[in-house]
Order: C-alpha cells, then sequence, then structure tokens
C-alpha cells in the first residue's frame, strides 16, 4: 500500500512543552491517521524524530510497502537519508530507532518540504501542545 505522511514537531521553549503531528494518507489522498502526540518536556528536533517513530509505526500497522515521509525538519530529512551524521547524543536513540523501523517496511524515502507545505502536521503538533496530551482527528 502506497503511504504519505506528512509530519512536524515542535516545542516551545526549546526544550519545553512539545508536540508531534503526523498525516498518513493512502495513494487517493484519503487520511488514513491524523494524530498529534504529547511531549511533556523536548526539544525541536526530538519532537521532529517523535513524529517521524510515529509515522513509521502507523505506516507498518496499516501495511504500507511504499512510503513517502515529507518533513519541514531539514536536519531529520539529511540525517535519514545519510547527508548528515547524527552528531547529537540524545538523538541518536531515535535515529536508530527510526531505522530499525524502516526496515521493516519494503520502500521508506525522506523528502524535505517547506513549512507551508506542512500545514496539517503542524496544527496537530500544536493541537497537542495545547491539550497537553495526546490526540486524533
Amino acid at each position: 500500500m502506497k503511504l504519505t505522511i506528512n509530519i512536524d514537531g515542535g516545542s516551545r521553549g526549546n526544550p519545553g512543552p512539545a508536540g508531534a503531528g503526523v498525516i498518513v494518507r493512502d495513494a487517493a489522498g484519503t487520511v488514513l491517521a491524523a494524530q498529534g502526540v504529547f511531549l511533556k518536556h523536548a526539544t525541536n528536533n526530538v519532537a521532529e524524530y517523535t513524529g517521524l517513530l510515529t509515522a513509521l509505526q502507523t505506516a507498518r500497522r496499516l501495511g504500507g510497502s511504499d512510503v513517502a515521509i515529507f518533513s519541514d525538519s531539514e536536519l531529520l530529512v539529511r540525517q535519514m537519508n545519510g547527508q548528515y551524521r547524527v552528531k547529537n547524543e540524545g538523538l541518536k536513540p531515535l535515529f536508530d530507532q527510526a531505522g530499525a523501523l524502516a526496515s521493516h517496511l519494503p520502500r521508506v524515502t525522506y523528502t524535505h518540504v517547506r513549512r507551508e507545505f506542512n500545514k496539517d502536521a503542524d496544527r496537530l503538533a500544536n493541537l497537542a501542545m495545547n491539550a497537553k496530551r495526546d490526540v486524533e482527528e
């Protein structure tokens, strides 16, 4: 199953209260999952990786075979594509976990998009931060 997934993460205070947003669509553009994940205290980059981990877990649960992930985090995309090394010790376990999850999917691609093309995922991350809990739509 072909899936298109937009992810985002943010933190108020960096570090501070944080959230991640994930929107999963099928090939026809139908939303299959939309969720925000609340993180009590994290950095922006940890929130971005939390969005990625949530996306990969959801893709696996839905039986994704061709998964396209779109993020406005250039750092995350370049790290996942092998263009940047992961230097931050706090991100290494998240990067490793993402790689392990992705290895269970036949095909995963990572693409950087500008913020204006990632508004739905951003909205869900903010909803989770505002509610101080995980949210689903």
